[in-house]
């Protein structure tokens, strides 16, 4: 009997950035620097993300349908990020590292209403309930499959309670750190742990 194998898909990689934030923060180009450093430049995406949760869906919903049948994906989710990265895990089935997740961004979203300014971008627009609401509507409760998930938390997140995301992922990889913030510090020290779990063979 002759077995036909299918090649393995190549890694992936989509960053998925936070609330007002931008492919131009500071993770994000990280990133993209270090992989063009290691011939990996083709393999990374970070797109710029609406601020209404509806849109920024559509538009990751759309890259992911792009790219599922070419590659192998892995999202990477900062803050806001992560709960958008969850969502799509549960939607898609792809691998998703999350970092200092936001478990229910709606009630601080419910405490932003009013005008926003995202400094990376310079735009300006308005938070009202209709985005809180969308918010609600892609929670994911329950996780199919935790293994899909590496979680990477600092206690000193100034902005989330770590604790939240160490409970909703307690069956996932996680990976705590004392002190940090909400930005996570010493992001650099976690790159090879991120790429590894992402399948990105680097030394």
């Amino acid at each position: 009997m002759i077995v036909s194998m299918l090649p393995a898909l190549a890694p992936y990689i989509i960053y998925i950035h936070g609330f007002n934030s931008s492919p131009a923060s500071f993770k994000a180009a990280y990133l993209k620097s270090y992989l063009t450093r290691t011939g990996y430049a083709e393999s990374y995406l970070a797109p710029a993300l609406d601020y209404c949760p509806q849109r920024a869906i559509e538009q990751l919903c759309e890259l992911i349908e792009q790219y599922l049948s070419k590659f192998n994906i892995t999202l990477i989710g900062s803050s806001l990020g992560g709960y958008y990265a969850t969502y799509l895990t549960e939607k898609y089935g792809v691998n998703s590292v999350l970092i200092n997740p936001a478990v229910a961004p709606y009630r601080m979203m419910a405490q932003a209403l009013g005008q926003q300014h995202n400094y990376h971008t310079q735009q300006t627009y308005e938070i009202t309930q209709r985005e809180v609401d969308q918010l609600r509507q892609i929670e994911q409760l329950e996780l199919t499959d935790p293994s899909k998930y590496l979680v990477l938390l600092q206690t000193g997140d100034d902005t989330l309670d770590y604790r939240e995301a160490a409970h909703k992922y307690a069956n996932s990889t996680l990976i705590i750190r004392q002190g940090g913030s909400h930005g996570f510090d010493h992001f650099d020290q976690a790159v090879p742990d991120i790429l590894h779990f992402a399948g990105l063979a680097i030394n």
